[in-house]
């Protein structure tokens, strides 16, 4: 089957804190492989030189456990750490009940769809390294708790990341800006979807 291509995706951000992006303003294509990015980080502590507000939840404590089921679920008050409005049962079901070690920083990289890919095709292109934690799908999120913009595209188009479950099998999980919040899902590596062109990929 011929291997479909991942094509630049290039971003620019405002400076904030914990989140930093350098970014190329230009597009290159090259069928059948993947262009590396500009990394994207973020991180869930606050900088060494800024006190800690206990009363915050965008920071967890170094060396406590993220427990999955305290930070992802429906919320879209105007309190919620993360404004999710929705769910999906396979996400429920097979990550929620995941507890994850201290992440400290998290750097990305970013990708974009040119055509509609599967998953098989996708993970063909990135190679090694292509896995993500829920701690690194959460810090991305909390960057952007009301569909601000950022590293998470805010359009009709998914960003989607290579989690391991609880069972330890490899998962896609998706995130997409639902308007009111984020719309949270999941599918088993394998499923017959495919990703739309368009749709960003997040890898380490």
């Amino acid at each position: 089957m011929h291997r479909l291509s991942l094509n630049l995706s290039l971003v620019f951000f405002l400076a904030a804190p914990a989140f930093s992006v350098a970014a190329d303003d230009t597009k290159i294509d090259r069928p059948n492989s993947v262009i590396a990015t500009a990394r994207v980080g973020c991180s869930l502590h606050p900088k060494a030189e800024e006190p800690s507000d206990p009363s915050s939840t965008s920071a967890i404590p170094h060396a406590e456990k993220f427990v999955a089921r305290e930070h992802f679920k429906e919320d879209i008050s105007s309190g919620a750490a993360v404004r999710i409005s929705w769910l999906g049962a396979t996400f429920a079901r097979r990550f929620t009940g995941k507890v994850e070690g201290d992440a400290g920083g998290t750097s990305f990289r970013t990708y974009v769809l040119n055509s509609s890919s599967s998953d098989q095709e996708i993970l063909a292109e990135l190679g090694r390294g292509h896995e993500s934690s829920l701690v690194d799908v959460w810090c991305l999120l909390r960057q952007q708790p009301g569909g601000d913009s950022g590293a998470l595209q805010t359009s009709s188009n998914p960003n989607i990341f290579f989690v391991r479950d609880l069972a330890g099998e490899l998962g896609v999980v998706d995130a997409i800006w639902g308007g009111v919040g984020w719309e949270i899902g999941a599918s088993p590596v394998g499923d017959k979807r495919r990703w739309p062109s368009g749709t960003r990929v997040f890898s380490r």
